[in-house]
């Protein structure tokens, strides 16, 4: 039996594991979800030790996880942040548009607006899974739409790819 504490999570012994553990914290004042996931059990300490490094750095990867969300955004074949904000754009109205960046505000301008209102609000750790190691949900407004920017990262925080989900 090995025991390690994890951020946030506390004690965790890598031989008596539940299927998952959830937590929230508090970061750039706002409120992430974050979820570890299990296959079994029992996992190698190991792998465990990585999920604290991979805690331990959720800044580091959420401003990573930005660069590839400009990225897209600003790409001519970039599809998924672009059109994210344009469900936005097309089907929310001017009063929930208002609520999110104010009013006041040209058109031509609202894709760039919501882009920098697009945060983090969820991060799931899956310790088993090395390609598909963690999930990082953006949101521009939550609790106006429910569809959610998702990054899907390798074990190091490389980016495996991006899609819309709700």
């Amino acid at each position: 039996m090995a025991n390690i504490r994890l951020p946030h999570f506390g004690m965790m012994d890598t031989e008596a594991l539940e299927e998952y553990y959830d937590v929230e914290i508090q970061y750039n004042s706002t409120a992430v979800q974050i979820y570890l996931n299990f296959e079994s059990t029992s996992i190698d300490i190991q792998k465990l030790e990585t999920a604290k490094h991979f805690i331990d750095n959720i800044r580091i990867h959420d401003l990573s996880n930005r660069k590839h969300i400009e990225k897209d955004f600003a790409h001519k074949d970039g599809d998924t942040v672009l059109e994210y904000i344009n469900m936005h754009v097309e089907s929310l109205g001017e009063p929930e548009i208002a609520s999110v960046i104010g009013t006041n505000t040209k058109k031509a301008d609202l894709p760039r607006l919501l882009l920098q209102k697009l945060h983090l609000i969820r991060v799931g750790l899956y310790p088993h899974n090395e390609d598909q190691y963690a999930t990082f949900d953006y949101s521009i407004a939550p609790e106006i739409m429910d569809h959610l920017v998702v990054v899907f990262t390798d074990i190091n925080g490389n980016l495996d790819y991006m899609t819309i989900e709700s």
